[in-house]
């Protein structure tokens, strides 16, 4: 029994390894835990009358996960020493073994490690154990930098998200008449949003995460202003000068690009570029309300 319990461990440990590995340094897939809380906490989100509920459910979903990973891998390393305890660990005299062999001891044991704070007053002396549990803490180091780093990845990976969408909305707002984009600085000006919205794609591909944080309705919402966009690629399709539309037919590319992967990773539409950006503002503007 205490190998098979170890055998649990030792899978509890490696799943969420897995799920870290999945989520935060594999560009084309997402974890399956992580993606179930994330996905869960949205769709709480989303049926809330609170609108102050859309943009928490990032922050709070990130957090969970984090959570998460952190309390089954210390589960995961319990269920590994408990079995052993407490022939296979050494204790301080004023601590009886006996005493001290249960799970919640093990779990002691597995939270000094993982928290990298070295061994604490009941450690190991199992030779296996003893690799083990050093093992543990470097996952636990592991694992703190890999938040710090998907922390740090993902909020400038928002920020792009809004500047793009901020860009769209001050275009709109100036109304360019097509005398105006057909021009060169039209065409210098589809390219660079053509760049913004690649941009975009590989950051949902990279940090799909960063979908499930709520921009807020209006300006900085690109799930609101990809529409102007759409509108502007359309526009500037029609103009007389080649090179522009050749940069409308590259900006067109990168929003099909775009939708592709809002559908393929989040919506199910298998609809049009069109109805997938209709569902996207959909699926963000109504987020928080009643």
């Amino acid at each position: 029994m205490g190998w098979l319990a170890a055998a649990a461990g030792t899978a509890l440990v490696l799943f969420v390894l897995r799920d870290v590995f999945h989520t935060l340094w594999h560009p084309t897939r997402h974890g399956g835990l992580s993606r179930l809380l994330m996905t869960g906490v949205w769709r709480l989100a989303k049926a809330s009358p609170r609108r102050r509920a859309a943009g928490l459910a990032g922050p709070v979903a990130m957090a969970m996960v984090v959570a998460v990973w952190a309390l089954t891998a210390v589960l995961g390393w319990a269920l590994v020493y408990w079995p052993f305890m407490p022939e296979a660990f050494t204790y301080p005299p004023g601590l009886k073994p006996a005493d001290h062999a249960g799970f919640e001891d093990a779990v002691y044991v597995s939270l000094v490690n993982i928290s990298t704070l070295g061994l604490g007053d009941i450690a190991p002396t199992e030779g296996w154990l003893r690799i083990v549990a050093p093992m543990e803490a470097l996952v636990g180091f592991a694992l703190l930098s890999a938040t710090v780093a998907w922390t740090l990845g993902l909020f400038p990976a928002l920020a792009r998200r809004r500047s793009l969408a901020l860009r769209i909305s001050h275009l709109a707002r100036t109304h360019p008449t097509s005398d105006q984009v057909d021009a060169d600085a039209g065409a210098a000006l589809l390219d660079g949003l053509a760049t913004d919205v690649s941009v975009i794609s590989v950051d949902f591909l990279q940090y799909a995460e960063s979908y499930y944080f709520h921009d807020g309705d209006g300006h900085i919402s690109l799930a609101q202003q990809i529409a102007g966009a759409v509108h502007l690629a359309d526009q500037a399709s029609a103009a007389r000068h080649p090179e522009v539309r050749k940069s409308a037919a590259v900006l067109r590319a990168a929003l099909d690009d775009l939708a592709a992967v809002l559908d393929n990773r989040f919506l199910r539409t298998r609809g049009s570029a069109r109805e997938v950006f209709e569902a996207y503002a959909r699926d963000h503007g109504d987020v928080g309300r009643a």
